[in-house]
């Protein structure tokens, strides 16, 4: 027989049947209207940014747009050429050395983008960037944004608190070999926006489930008392809800386990973007891992030993929680292979299952916990008819991400609204490359 059924309530307390109240507390402590209010925003946990206006209207034409990409699930760095219409060309270069030690990032993205342009023999253009920076910051203009602090488990001394875009100039300018002129800077959520916009203009939310969480979506000004320039122009601008960092300030305890606790106190980052921590890539692995762990302790998985590879921070990937899902129903040919690498190798078919039960428990949280965030943020709009541009290695590819959080959305939206969710192609490097084009002079 299997042993699901001992190890279920173990797992059950990952998901608990609390979203409607966790959206209530989501309204409350991240979309309060203060939250972008002038007075009362540097006493928010849940700092919110105005990004820029929405609006693609080409200024002037150039035959060339750079744009960027830091993918850091893979680390590695990703430099687009575009035409607007089409990615003529999509390179990929690693990191050399672990992302949470990187003490020159700046440089090696400026060497990044010359070995890019030289390859090409595009030294002559002037060539206008998009420049992805997908980290808090505060955006004091198109071209100037101050870093608030590092999240998804990075660490760079020297930028917190300081305008990346110049230190980016200074990177470029040092080398004196290529160049380059940045037109604006956006995170990967605006990016991922402004992609699926230039191909349908009801989309009005960009969201990222990687390695990273965070939503932005498009407001309207006479909610932004933020907004410091003209009021006639633009109507609405788009708002970067920052809202990995939702609970930050105590009010998600009700939902989190011990083993978000547990996550959380070894982390690079401890108390800080708790609600990122428990849906995306680069913890949900870990939250499986510690709940695993107390299933052997407990003697309801492997008979209680041979498991040491588990007792390891970091061992059980992500990745795996999609590997083991993609099975069929009674087919453990995934859930087999991973236990081997992590050589477990007397895995029982009540093993494989239980695993497998931890790994669904642990991403229909995330994605309904995603869900709720949307749903949020398309009551806060009214609008009747939107689409939700989506990017991220976790809804990519997870095998069932993506029914899961419509689901949760569908049952949290208001029943007049019409929502459709579709995938940014192009990740955010088309969007990015599009604003560079708006912008350009």
């Amino acid at each position: 027989m299997l042993q699901t059924e001992k190890a279920r309530p173990i797992c059950l307390t990952i998901i608990r049947n609390v979203f409607r109240t966790f959206c209530g507390h989501l309204k409350q402590h991240l979309l309060n209207k203060h939250d972008i209010a002038s007075e009362s925003n540097p006493q928010i946990i849940n700092k919110m940014f105005i990004l820029y206006s929405a609006k693609i209207e080409m200024k002037k034409k150039h035959p060339y747009f750079l744009s960027n990409d830091l993918k850091l699930s893979r680390d590695e760095y990703y430099v687009i050429l575009c035409n607007i219409i089409n990615v003529y060309q999509l390179d990929q270069e690693s990191l050399g050395q672990p992302l949470t030690i990187m003490s020159s990032l700046f440089d090696h993205i400026a060497e990044c983008l010359a070995s890019f342009i030289k390859e090409r023999e595009l030294e002559a253009e002037i060539l206008p960037l998009g420049f992805t920076f997908s980290f808090p910051c505060v955006q004091e203009g198109l071209t100037k944004a101050r870093l608030e602090r590092w999240t998804k488990g990075f660490k760079c001394a020297g930028v917190e608190g300081e305008d990346v875009v110049q230190l980016m100039k200074e990177a470029i300018t040092r080398r004196g070999d290529v160049k380059i002129k940045i037109c604006a800077v956006l995170n990967d959520t605006t990016g991922t926006l402004m992609s699926c916009a230039w191909k349908n203009r009801n989309c009005r939310v960009g969201l990222i489930v990687g390695t990273g969480v965070n939503a932005c979506y498009m407001e309207k000004l006479d909610k932004v008392e933020l907004w410091d320039g003209d009021y006639d122009h633009p109507e609405q601008v788009v708002i970067n809800t920052e809202w990995g960092a939702f609970g930050d300030n105590g009010c998600l305890e009700h939902v989190r386990t011990q083993y978000d606790r547990n996550v959380d106190t070894e982390s690079i980052n401890p108390g800080r973007q708790l609600y990122e921590k428990m849906i995306s890539g680069m913890y949900m692995g870990e939250v499986a891992r510690q709940v695993l762990c107390r299933l052997v302790e407990e003697g309801l998985l492997f008979d209680g030993k041979g498991a040491e590879a588990l007792l390891e921070k970091g061992s059980f990937y992500t990745k795996y929680i999609s590997e083991i899902e993609s099975d069929k129903a009674g087919d453990w040919n995934n859930a087999r292979s991973i236990l081997e690498e992590l050589g477990i190798n007397f895995a029982t078919d009540a093993d494989c299952a239980n695993v497998r039960h931890v790994c669904e428990c642990v991403s229909r949280r995330a994605a309904y916990l995603a869900g709720a965030g949307v749903a949020l943020l398309l009551n806060r709009m009214g609008e009747l008819n939107v689409t939700v541009a989506v990017d991220g290695s976790v809804f990519r590819f997870h095998p069932h991400f993506h029914r899961l959080m419509k689901q949760q959305i569908r049952k949290l939206a208001n029943s007049n609204i019409k929502f459709d969710v579709m995938l940014s192609e192009d990740g955010s490097g088309r969007g990015a490359a599009l604003v560079a084009a708006v912008a350009y002079r």
